[in-house]
């Protein structure tokens, strides 16, 4: 193939590709938000949509407590203890024999 014939095939694919790029941005589907715009109105209609202690700043807390917390998971739990086990093996000396 000569080179002018190479490059007058690579400019007519790529003027084809740039056509189908822009054909395949327009599709006909649905998202999975269609049908929410009566909700999306609700919400845009709240008067004062967030809960009223989220404006707290003054967030309670202990530092010792916090301290302890901290300390507590750091360390491995003890073991636990052995449990106390009777096991009866064999007759315990009443035998009755007929």
């Amino acid at each position: 193939m000569s080179r002018n014939k190479l490059l007058l095939v690579l400019l007519g694919t790529s003027l084809l590709a740039g056509c189908a790029a822009d054909y395949l941005n327009n599709y006909d589907t649905m998202t999975l938000a269609s049908g929410d715009s009566q909700k999306a109105n609700e919400l845009l209609q709240t008067v004062d949509p967030y809960n009223p202690a989220s404006n707290n700043t003054k967030i309670e807390g202990d530092g010792a407590r916090s301290v302890a917390v901290v300390q507590r998971s750091r360390t491995p739990p003890p073991p636990p203890p052995a449990p106390n086990i009777t096991v009866n093996v064999g007759n315990s000396g009443s035998v009755t024999t007929q």
